[in-house]
């Protein structure tokens, strides 16, 4: 780049004209690979809360930083060891666990999960670890159940006793074992379970000896005790009217699926430790790697706690996750052999989008933008794909009082009353709250209040049942347990 020419006049003696004079201006400071990271969290202050950044190339951290808030009420920085909460990012850990107790030879991966949890219904087709571990069990996440009883994940303290108490009186399964792919949460806090049963230590306790004490992952926990003080914790926080936040921490002690309490330099460090196989030779790593596969042979993205992908034409292991008010993104590039890790404490925050550009700046040229990305994972499309609205249905008062009565579902032990209110139908659960219905197509309607789709079942055209459905539950039904009222 040619220096900008700055032309001066000064005054040279006494009653002589002006004489120009050209200065080099200074040059334009150079953009450097931590500069641009800034330039991408700009947007996190001393007014917000923010994230945490680390990134390794070939096993050596070369940046760690942290912007924004760990604190808005007593106004504490988040720093680079602040402590997060991972998300999902924490069910390779879970998945890391549950190998290493394969390979010790106190479980095998195709053991039937009523083995150690006698508590499941026998569903008739087989049920097995793996399945748990790759998403592919067809049991209805226990979170998505509980919120469709009125009780979501937040609004109470569940435990894994919870989790299995709500599994144990699920008579059906979203789908056969192995022949779809739905992520269920469900799977990964019975592994946690299953560990905890067979090893006779808890999760968590395991966790340290097996897992992060090995490698030196001394600023990472599990949250099996939410009411537990941790040193550097940063708060979560959600986004509030008029521009401001509120927090919103997970209080809850279920683990496995997520709860891991980390640091990005400890994500560095495990992601290193799965390129490089301490835990238990290379193999662990490649194994947990490995994309699984359906009963149809069909091969999925997803391996055990981790997804396998193509950015922008290279190849990458990475996970996301979501909890309360934290965001994660922990991915890893091995034929670049580079790390990057992102986590935030705040919900709009999007950490993929921020571990993205990250990534942008160190893989540079090595980056193909215009190459194909992994194809699409055809098996997860859910139930409510392709759905579409019927706009000719459009239900008279007397069909809608044909829908009217009370539902009961023992598997969730919840009742919903369906009644109709101002000429439209509505579904009243306890405790007080009026979930309203949008006519979707016959018989169908679209609930409010994240219900889902609500799906009315007929004997001898009188409606018997209703169901609900959405992406992690699948047709749960409500026989009616009352007469339609009359009017």
């Amino acid at each position: 780049m040619r220096p900008q020419v700055v032309v001066l006049f000064v005054l040279v003696g006494a009653g002589l004209g002006a004489a120009p004079l050209q200065v080099a201006a200074p040059p334009a400071p150079a953009v450097t690979q931590e500069s641009a990271v800034d330039l991408a969290f700009a947007g996190w202050t001393r007014q917000t809360p923010g994230c945490a950044v680390g990134v390794s190339e070939n096993g050596a951290t070369v940046l760690e930083k942290a912007y924004g808030m760990a604190d808005l009420e007593h106004d504490v920085a988040n720093v680079p060891a602040s402590v997060f909460e991972a998300g999902s990012v924490s069910k390779q850990f879970t998945a890391a666990a549950m190998l290493l107790l394969a390979r010790d030879g106190r479980i095998d991966l195709d053991d039937p999960v009523r083995k150690y949890v006698p508590e499941l219904p026998d569903y008739g087709v087989p049920l097995t670890i793996r399945h748990l571990l790759t998403h592919t069990s067809g049991l209805r996440d226990w979170g998505s159940l509980a919120g469709i009883a009125g009780m979501p994940r937040g609004s109470r303290t569940y435990t894994h006793a919870h989790v299995v108490d709500i599994l144990s009186r699920q008579t059906v399964l979203n789908f056969a074992p192995g022949t779809r792919w739905s992520y269920s949460n469900s799977g990964y806090n019975l592994a946690a379970v299953i560990i905890a049963r067979v090893s006779g230590m808890s999760f968590a306790e395991f966790s340290r000896e097996r897992l992060f004490e090995p490698l030196g992952l001394t600023h990472t926990s599990w949250r099996d005790d939410y009411t537990r003080i941790v040193p550097g914790r940063a708060d979560a926080y959600s986004t509030a009217p008029g521009n401001r936040y509120r927090q919103n921490m997970p209080f809850e002690n279920v683990h496995g699926n997520g709860g891991l309490l980390t640091t990005v330099g400890d994500l560095l460090r495990w992601d290193e430790a799965l390129a490089t196989g301490p835990l238990s030779g290379p193999a662990l790593a490649a194994q947990q790697q490995t994309q699984a596969r359906l009963n149809d042979g069909r091969q999925l993205h997803y391996g055990f706690g981790v997804f396998r992908g193509v950015y922008k034409g290279v190849p990458e292991v990475y996970h996301s996750g979501s909890t309360a008010g934290y965001r994660a993104f922990n991915t890893y590039y091995p034929s670049a052999r580079l790390a990057v890790a992102v986590l935030c404490n705040a919900a709009n925050a999007n950490a993929t989008r921020l571990a993205r550009a990250v990534s942008d700046v160190y893989l540079g040229d090595r980056l193909r933008p215009d190459a194909p990305g992994a194809p699409p994972l055809r098996e997860a499309r859910g139930p409510l794909v392709g759905l579409e609205r019927d706009e000719s249905f459009t239900p008279s008062a007397a069909d809608l009082a044909a829908f009217t009565g009370t539902f009961a579902s023992d598997e969730i032990e919840t009742t919903l009353v369906v009644d109709v209110r101002d000429d439209a139908l509505v579904i009243r659960r306890r405790p007080g709250t009026l979930i309203p219905l949008r006519p979707h197509s016959r018989d169908r309607f679209n609930a409010g209040g994240g219900l889902g789709l609500v799906t009315f079942h007929r004997r001898n055209d009188e409606v018997i049942e209703l169901a609900v459905t959405q992406d992690r539950v699948w047709d749960l039904r409500f026989p009616r347990v009352s007469a339609p009222v009359r009017r």
